[in-house]
């Protein structure tokens, strides 16, 4: 069982995020329409429930973490409800593929609580300053910046290098998550850090560790890839209690 992180409602903390948000290092776009809005308000509401169910042991209302030996059919059951149903809030395409861990919405409160905490603001600038000064960070990768934190449109950090190119854990920490069940950001990996610190690294091409292996500062944990985006680069996140937060503060100049 992983240590538990409180998690506090944000724009990309548990369980839902802002209701209008791209996926990081996306592609430049057309004029978002509205149901371009509601796609990116799903995949962040995906992140969310993702690093709810690497972070936490608590569970939010409408919302259930897949055990050992569960199947779809018996969460229904006990949740009086359908398999078709569950497949439908989960957007899952085969209801034999689930897996332990895994958080699933089991009713339309899960839906509710995540639109009621999207209007919850960003951190200003110096709360972000501020909250970085109690960590000291690596460069996750090599590479050409093409994408920084503005606390809006960009999250985190986009570094875009040649398929392989080394990602490395930016602290020492405990990896809470290593897979691809989150459309959009491809083969990811969260890891834990002290300090109510978590980094996340995504569309990478491998991953070199898995979900609760320690790893040290500067350790190779993955190559870059570009799995769920058009070319090979890294997205790099850093969150405070949930929050994403600037990490240039935190990291060498560059």
């Amino acid at each position: 069982m992983f240590p538990v992180l409180v998690i506090y409602a944000h724009t990309l903390s548990v369980p839902v995020i802002s209701t209008l948000s791209v996926s990081p290092a996306a592609p430049r776009r057309p004029r978002a329409t509205a149901a371009w809005r509601h796609a990116g308000a799903a995949l962040c509401a995906g992140l969310l429930m993702l690093l709810a169910a690497c972070s936490s042991t608590k569970v939010g209302p409408g919302y259930y973490r897949v055990q050992s030996g569960d199947t779809l059919s018996k969460i229904a059951r006990e949740h009086n409800t359908s398999v078709a149903e569950l497949m439908r809030l989960n957007n899952l395409s085969n209801p034999n593929r689930i897996s332990k861990g895994q958080m699933l919405r089991v009713s339309a409160k899960g839906r509710a609580a995540a639109a009621s905490s999207a209007s919850s603001p960003p951190p200003s600038a110096a709360a972000s300053a501020a909250a970085v000064r109690g960590i000291k960070l690596v460069w996750p990768a090599d590479g050409t910046i093409t994408h920084r934190y503005n606390g809006n449109s960009s999250k985190g950090i986009t570094i875009v290098n040649k398929t392989g190119t080394p990602v490395r854990a930016a602290a020492a920490g405990s990896v809470v998550y290593a897979g691809n069940r989150l459309r959009g950001y491809g083969n990811l990996v969260i890891v834990q850090h002290a300090g109510d610190f978590l980094s996340i690294y995504a569309h990478n091409s491998r991953m070199l560790v898995k979900e609760g292996q320690k790893v040290s500062q500067g350790q190779q944990i993955a190559e870059m890839g570009n799995t769920d985006r058009s070319g090979p680069a890294l997205y790099f996140e850093l969150r405070y209690r949930g929050k994403p937060v600037d990490p240039a503060g935190a990291l060498p100049p560059r």
